[in-house]
């Protein structure tokens, strides 16, 4: 979900390039597991539609044991309370 957000842009093919290079784990699959916990998540967070993709790409991290990474960390801190590891890079 988060690769998907990502190549929506803007970015260019030599940026998605890049990217792809120096994600270490690579891009993780969204399975069932993975729509449960955005389930939970955006239930958590007073099921708001703007969260709807976020809640996808939350619980992708919070699966994997990640730190998200984001420029808009505004959009994830809802999360936090509920397992998120975040990384602001703003």
């Amino acid at each position: 979900m988060a690769w998907w957000e990502f190549e929506c842009g803007p970015v260019s093919p030599e940026g998605l390039a890049i990217v792809r290079i120096t994600l270490a784990g690579g891009i993780v699959p969204f399975g069932e597991p993975h729509a449960k916990e955005a389930a939970r998540l955006f239930n958590a967070v007073g099921r708001s539609r703007r969260f709807k993709f976020d809640s996808l790409i939350a619980a992708t991290a919070i699966l994997a044991n990640a730190e998200l990474a984001t420029a808009n960390g505004a959009d994830f801190q809802p999360f936090v309370p509920h397992g998120l590891k975040l990384l602001n890079l703003s």
